[in-house]
């Protein structure tokens, strides 16, 4: 399974790279928007997990370039704010498969990424 981290916190970004490769995963980091485009239009994902709370940049935007240039991919949204608890992530992104808190424990997310990858295989 091959995923994309958007996240611009590198403490946590590596946490959770270091797991999913545990677990077999192929990942790559991204820190920004511009890094997550460009990734995103030179290889295939089929999990991205997206910080939404990016100091830099629009996740939204990367959600909707992921959408147009991989359309089976599933995106995981993370975020350490309650702005979205009301599910209204789901109206604005249309592969959000997930809504997590930043904390959400390791072993968690990479189950989550797995059983999403295997969905948009």
């Amino acid at each position: 399974m091959n995923l994309l981290i958007v996240e611009d916190q590198t403490a946590l970004a590596e946490l959770w790279r270091k797991h999913l490769e545990r677990q077999g995963a192929i990942v790559t980091v991204a820190a920004s928007e511009d890094s997550a485009v460009s990734y995103l239009q030179e290889q295939k994902f089929s999990v991205v997990i997206l910080d939404l709370d990016l100091a830099k940049g629009s996740a939204l935007a990367i959600a909707d370039f992921a959408s147009f240039r991989l359309p089976e991919v599933q995106v995981i949204c993370v975020t350490s704010s309650s702005f979205f608890s009301d599910g209204s992530i789901f109206n604005l992104c249309s592969n959000a498969c997930a809504l997590i808190q930043a904390d959400t424990p390791p072993n968690d997310i990479a189950a989550m990424a797995e059983h999403f990858g295997s969905r948009a295989s």
